[in-house]
């Protein structure tokens, strides 16, 4: 293989990047809900109440409420596909200086 070309490696990298964000998405949705529904955030807020010693002090779900931690996921998942579609153009440009320079990768196929 002598040559990438980077527009395919970018059009691959930015659907592989789409599939990656909506998983970030849904298991985060997945996580939350499973959090929840085991009463993981009501246990914080009672201990943290007890350590406190104000009910009022600190509420978890204040900070950590479903719809802000989707929002804090998409951003992230939104980053993470700018991020993994840049690096992969990036890589298939340093690829071809490299390839040309050492000739690039030599496969061997064979047919069973």
């Amino acid at each position: 293989m002598s040559k990438v070309d980077p527009w395919s490696v970018m059009k691959l990298s930015f659907l592989l990047s789409v599939a990656m964000g909506i998983m970030i998405v849904v298991a985060t949705a997945v996580v939350w809900t499973t959090l929840d529904g085991l009463g993981v955030f009501t246990s914080v807020n009672d201990t943290i109440a007890e350590i406190t010693g104000s009910p009022e002090f600190f509420n978890l779900l204040e900070y950590a409420a479903f719809d802000r931690v989707i929002s804090l996921a998409m951003i992230i998942a939104i980053i993470d596909m700018v991020l993994i579609m840049a690096l992969a153009t990036i890589g298939a440009f340093l690829y071809n200086i490299v390839a040309s320079l050492v000739g690039g990768l030599h496969l061997t196929l064979t047919d069973d």
